[in-house]
């Protein structure tokens, strides 16, 4: 690898707002620590936090529960506006 041209890694801790669940990570974000703010961790350290609105503890593919769409009403609207005549 290059030297000088990777951004810097390290711990983060995001906060999943939509579950309100908090874990922490290694990230590239981490350079960005100085415009974050900070939090106490468990382990009596403080780190940068990062709020994201969707992590695998929200998002349907990994809590197991669809989100039932209504595919019917959005083929019937399609078809209204540019079906066949």
């Amino acid at each position: 690898m290059q030297e000088g041209i990777h951004p810097e890694y390290g711990p983060v801790v995001f906060y999943d707002r939509s579950a309100d669940k908090y874990f922490l990570t290694k990230s590239t974000l981490v350079s960005k620590a100085n415009s974050l703010p900070t939090i106490d961790w468990e382990d009596g350290n403080t780190y940068p936090l990062v709020n994201v609105e969707v992590s695998s503890y929200s998002h349907p593919f990994y809590t197991g529960k669809n989100v039932v769409l209504d595919t019917a009403g959005q083929v019937q609207k399609f078809n209204a506006r540019y079906g066949r005549k």
